[in-house]
């Protein structure tokens, strides 16, 4: 019989696929970038959002500030990587404010960054207070993140239409929320199994809104709507 610490690393690294596949979704605008070699209307925002998010779950899976999460540590280490990589290219095809904006934001980021793994190895000396206060931090920086799709599904039941709710997308943060959360219950974790029991609850209903609204969907309307949606 599997025994918890095994199973909750068969589930970590099953998370970790998933997560993985979720950082990689947004290759084909990062190509298209690329192609293009302009930025045109996509923006930066949402890369240099998760790129503090994975700095901070990246310190919360330390052994110093929580012991036995190493495979919080790899995806996030991974996501980090990845994430920078993307708000590299959007800097490189940007323009001059819109570059000053990347800067400046990353810059705010690392020293609040810096503030908070000061403070925590400063102030906590033991590996729950850190926890705790590096725990809060993510579930706060988490849900806001999770609020991010709000405005699709707004728009979904608006316009009785999913075509720009990829369902492919929200099946992989329904997904990712689900093992993600069996992960921290195995050894419960109340900082990880909040915020991704929001996610995987916010993938659900995507899902159904998708499961609803599929059959109204007006397939053959015009791209550019697309933009004028995503603007509101």
């Amino acid at each position: 019989m599997v025994n918890t610490e095994t199973a909750r690393t068969i589930v970590g690294l099953i998370g970790n696929v998933i997560s993985f596949g979720l950082f990689a979704s947004p290759i084909p605008t990062i190509v298209k970038i690329c192609k293009h070699k302009s930025v045109e209307e996509f923006k930066a925002d949402p890369y240099v959002a998760t790129v503090l998010n994975c700095m901070m779950w990246s310190f919360y899976g330390m052994p110093f500030v929580h012991p036995d999460s190493f495979l919080v540590v790899t995806i996030n280490g991974t996501g980090l990587i990845i994430e920078l990589i993307y708000v590299s290219i959007f800097f490189i095809y940007s323009t001059g404010p819109k570059r000053r904006r990347i800067v400046i934001a990353l810059l705010i980021e690392v020293i609040f960054m810096a503030i908070v793994i000061f403070c925590t190895l400063r102030f906590a000396h033991t590996t729950k207070d850190r926890s705790m206060i590096i725990g809060l931090l993510c579930i706060v920086f988490n849900i806001i993140m999770y609020t991010s799709p709000l405005t699709v599904m707004r728009m979904v039941i608006k316009t009785k239409s999913v075509k720009y709710m990829p369902f492919y997308l929200s099946l992989a943060n329904f997904c990712n929320g689900v093992v993600w959360a069996i992960y921290a219950l195995l050894k419960f974790d109340p900082y990880i199994l909040f915020p991704n029991g929001l996610g995987a609850l916010s993938g659900l209903i995507q899902l159904i809104l998708y499961a609803t609204y599929y059959k109204s969907t007006n397939w053959d309307e015009e791209s550019n709507k697309e933009v004028q949606l995503t603007n509101n």
